[in-house]
């Protein structure tokens, strides 16, 4: 008996501790100053993270490391009424197999206040048709992600040129066309 107390303090002690911290880390419950070193799952189909938070779905984790807005990057000038966005991300594939990535697997939103699009894909450019990158660091349109890979790079997307706040949006889709959990890392996008 004496044995079994301790156990059962210990048991009690372990199981609070979690306890207080957990809506920092799961579905984004932390607040707007929350972010930086987070783990965020999905809860209801639903993950919500900061700058600097550890993304879990189900292939991959992601981090988005930073986020500005600019006039122009590496030669791509934003069409009037815009600015270029323009977010370093690393990501790391947890799958036991390679996963092929595309640059619109993560989508660029803002708020609904124009009466334009609420969300942009990253965009790539070329010449007749190609899906090129305008810089070295931008991930490209399609790649592979071998097992247990991690790559960082930078996605650009054209936003409204009033827009700050944004958010980075991931769905999980599976081969049979369902869909799974949707993240969304939010962030005020510094401007360059």
């Amino acid at each position: 008996m004496r044995r079994l107390l301790p156990l059962t303090l210990a048991l009690l002690l372990l199981l609070t501790l979690p306890a207080c911290g957990f809506s920092a880390y799961v579905g984004g419950s932390g607040g707007e100053e929350s972010g930086g070193g987070n783990e965020i799952y999905a809860e209801d189909g639903f993950g919500e993270a900061r700058i600097g938070d550890l993304v879990h779905s189900r292939f991959m984790d992601f981090t988005v490391n930073s986020a500005y807005t600019t006039s122009a990057y590496h030669g791509h000038s934003a069409p009037e009424g815009k600015q270029v966005l323009v977010v370093e991300m690393t990501i790391k594939n947890t799958f036991k197999e390679s996963l092929p990535m595309y640059d619109d697997d993560f989508q660029g939103q803002w708020s609904a206040s124009t009466e334009t699009d609420e969300f942009a894909w990253p965009i790539t450019e070329g010449e007749d048709g190609d899906l090129d990158t305008v810089a070295e660091e931008q991930l490209p349109a399609e790649y592979e992600l071998k097992v247990n890979e991690t790559r960082t790079g930078t996605l650009v997307f054209d936003v409204p040129e009033d827009e700050k706040d944004f958010s980075i949006s991931h769905m999980e889709l599976f081969s049979d066309d369902s869909e799974g959990d949707t993240f969304f890392v939010f962030f005020t996008a510094e401007k360059r």
